[in-house]
């Protein structure tokens, strides 16, 4: 289980996260919705240990962040928006890469079992030749090589075809179910957020999102 609470965050005296507790269980898939300057990106690095609260405790399965940093790391899966991934290799040379610099080594054909997972074939393809969809399987496929219980994904569909947001969807889902990953998913598609979570975390002071899902019937809780 996740638990935050009443975690602050400022940047330059602007505070950014104010007083923002949560909680979530194994194997849950939750959106986080909230307009352009909430906090959503921010929060996620949080949670990824990418940077620390100003005030407030985060705890990853009983083990506080402040004190357990490293063992929680291990265990965390993070895709930024932006791909990270090396163009010029091939589908299997990017995961090879990766796999040597994991924190656990799981060897190349559970590396191609994850990719064919992911319906993303084309193994000996350049990264350079792939469509933004299949790029961003890739990119979702380098993060789960460690095999990580805690996943976050800032925007891990903008901008690609809607095949390929279905196929990483329904990925996700089997992901959650088989192996009980937990799983918080940002996006401003509420379409996707409708189909692939299992609730929504608003975040901000703009109701337009709550207002939204709410007419969706979608489970909506203020952050």
């Amino acid at each position: 289980m996740l638990e935050v609470q009443s975690i602050y965050k400022q940047y330059d005296k602007k505070t950014v996260l104010e007083n923002v507790s949560l909680s979530i269980g194994e194997g849950e898939i939750v959106g986080l919705v909230g307009e352009n300057g909430a906090g959503k990106s921010t929060l996620l690095q949080l949670l990824a240990t990418l940077m620390k609260p100003d005030a407030g405790e985060i705890y990853w399965q009983g083990l506080a962040y402040r004190q357990h940093v490293k063992a929680i790391k291990q265990q965390i899966g993070f895709v930024p928006q932006d791909l990270a991934i090396w163009e010029h290799f091939s589908v299997e040379d990017n995961m090879r890469y990766f796999e040597r610099l994991s924190w656990k080594r799981i060897g190349i054909a559970a590396c191609q079992q994850i990719c064919r997972d992911m319906q993303l074939p084309q193994w000996k393809e350049p990264a350079s030749s792939l469509s933004g969809g299949m790029k961003r399987k890739l990119n979702l496929a380098i993060s789960l090589i460690h095999q990580p219980k805690l996943l976050l994904l800032d925007e891990p569909t903008v901008g690609i075809d809607m095949r390929s947001k279905q196929e990483i969807g329904r990925f996700l889902r089997q992901l959650a179910e088989t192996h009980g990953t937990t799983i918080i998913y940002t996006s401003h598609d509420m379409n996707e957020i409708e189909q692939f979570t299992d609730r929504v975390l608003l975040i901000g002071k703009d109701r337009y999102y709550e207002e939204l899902l709410r007419t969706k019937g979608i489970q909506v809780d203020c952050l």
